[in-house]
C-alpha cells in the first residue's frame, strides 16, 4: 500500500526542507540497514542442518503482510508440528476493522510455509482453525492453523519457491507504455490452482476500464489519506530513518533524506494527522496520481464467501500470484484502500465490487493490485526469526 512517504511538517518545516543543504543531509542515507533485511539472504547453513521447522519458517516469514506488521506467532513446543497464532497486538482496527487483510496475511504465510516444506521432502498437513473459526468481526486467541510435517517421497517441489527471496512489493512508478503480454497474464492466472478464487485482469488494451480502475484507486487513496484516524494508523507504524527501521524491522519504511533530516530536527510531526490541504496531503495525492497514470494493468481476486477460511485461502492464492508475477519480471502492489470496510470507503467499495461483478451476497473482492514493469526495489524489513517463535 502506498503509505511510505507522507509527512506532516510543523514550525516552518516546509521552508526548512527547501533550504536544507547537502551538508545537512550527509548523515541521511536512503540505504536500508542490512540487519533489517538479513532474513532475505535465506536461512543459511546453520538452520539447514538444525530444526527443519525453523528452516521452513525462515521462508514463511518473508510472506507479504498488510502494513508489514508481521502478525505471526508460531508454537514449536510439539516436535514435528507447528501451531500458527495471530499476534493480537499487531492488528489494523481502523483500516481493517474485521481483520480480513490480517487473515489474508496468514494465508500468504501458510503458502510459503507449504512451499518450503516441499523443498525438504515434507508434506505440510495444514488444518485451519483447529479449535473453531473466528467470528466475522473479531479475532481471538485461538489458533489460525495447525501444521503437521510428514516425510513423503511423493511430495513435488513447487517451481515458484525459487521466487521467494526475489519477491518484493513495488510501489514505484511503472512503465505505463509497456503492455503486459497475454502469455504473462495467462501464467499468472494459471498459477493459483485454487478453484475457490475467481481472478481477472485489465490492461492497456481496454483504456476505458483501465481509466476507471485508476480513478477508483486514486479516490480511495485520497479518502484514506484525508481521514485522520486511518492516516494515524499508518503513522503509528511508520519507521523514519535507518535507526528506527533497524530497531523495529517492521511497519512502513521511510528512508528519504529530507524527511529523515527533518525528523532529526524535530520538524516531522507524527503525533497529528495532516489537514487535507496541507502539503503533506496534497503532495502525496499528486504522487499517487502519477503512479496510477503509470500503471498498465490491474489484477483482482474475488471469493463467493467472506468467511475466515475464504480469507486465508485468498491470501494463499495471492502469494502464488505475486511469485508468478515475479517470475514473469513484473512488479505488483496491492491496492486495498477501496476494499476496506470502514464507513468512509463504503461508496468506493461498492463501486469496485460492481465494476468487478462481485455484487451477490457474500461475494468479496479480496485483492486488487496494480501490475506492470518497474525498476527493482529493495526488500521490506523483517524481524528476527526468533521473534515469531514460542518454544
Amino acid at each position: 500500500m502506498e503509505r511510505r512517504k507522507f509527512i506532516r511538517l510543523v514550525g516552518g518545516g516546509t521552508v526548512a526542507a527547501a533550504t536544507l543543504g547537502a551538508a545537512s543531509l550527509a548523515g541521511c542515507t536512503p540505504a536500508m540497514p542490512p540487519e533489517a533485511i538479513e532474513a532475505w539472504n535465506g536461512p543459511g547453513a546453520a538452520l539447514a542442518s538444525g530444526d527443519v521447522r525453523q528452516w521452513i519458517l525462515s521462508y514463511a516469514i518473508l510472506a507479504p503482510h498488510s502494513h508489514n506488521l508481521q502478525s505471526w506467532i508460531v508454537d514449536l513446543r510439539t516436535p514435528g508440528e507447528m501451531v500458527l497464532y495471530c499476534d493480537l497486538t499487531r492488528l489494523l482496527p481502523q483500516t481493517d476493522p474485521y481483520s480480513r487483510q490480517i487473515m489474508m496475511s496468514h494465508g500468504t504465510f501458510l503458502e510459503l510455509l507449504d512451499m518450503a516444506a516441499r523443498e525438504r521432502g515434507l508434506r505440510a498437513d495444514i488444518t485451519l482453525f483447529p479449535q473453531g473459526s473466528f467470528g466475522d468481526e473479531k479475532l481471538d486467541k485461538r489458533p489460525v492453523a495447525h501444521i503437521r510435517l510428514v516425510p513423503d517421497a511423493s511430495v513435488v517441489r513447487d517451481g515458484l519457491f525459487a521466487q521467494v527471496l526475489r519477491r518484493h512489493t513495488n510501489r514505484s512508478l511503472y512503465d505505463g507504455g509497456r503492455a503486459i503480454p497475454a502469455a504473462a497474464w495467462s501464467r499468472i492466472m494459471a498459477s493459483t490452482g485454487n478453484a475457490g478464487v475467481r481472478m481477472g485482469y485489465v490492461g492497456l488494451d481496454n483504456a476505458a476500464a483501465l481509466a476507471t480502475h485508476r480513478r477508483i484507486a486514486l479516490d480511495a487513496w485520497r479518502m484514506e489519506l484525508t481521514t485522520p484516524r486511518t492516516v494515524m494508523e499508518s503513522y503509528d507504524v511508520l519507521r523514519v530513518g535507518a535507526a528506527e527501521v533497524a530497531q523495529h524491522r517492521d511497519g512502513l519504511t521511510l528512508l528519504d533524506p529530507v524527511p529523515v533530516a527533518l525528523a532529526r530536527l524535530g520538524l516531522f510531526d507524527r503525533s497529528k494527522a495532516p489537514a487535507p490541504d496541507d502539503y503533506a496531503s496534497t503532495s502525496q495525492i499528486r504522487a499517487f496520481e502519477k503512479k496510477m497514470a503509470s500503471t498498465p494493468g490491474f489484477l483482482w481476486m474475488v471469493t463467493d464467501a467472506n468467511d475466515r477460511v475464504s480469507q486465508v485461502n485468498a491470501g494463499r492464492t495471492y502469494a502464488r500470484v505475486q511469485l508468478e508475477a515475479t517470475a514473469q519480471g513484473l512488479a505488483m502492489q496491492p491496492l486495498q484502500q477501496a476494499l476496506q470496510e470502514y464507513p468512509e470507503q463504503n461508496a468506493l467499495r461498492a463501486e469496485i465490487h460492481a465494476l468487478l461483478d462481485a455484487t451477490r451476497p457474500g461475494q468479496t473482492v479480496q485483492m486488487w493490485a496494480r501490475v506492470g514493469y518497474a525498476p527493482a526495489v529493495p526488500p521490506a524489513p523483517r524481524r528476527r526469526l526468533q521473534d515469531f517463535l514460542r518454544s
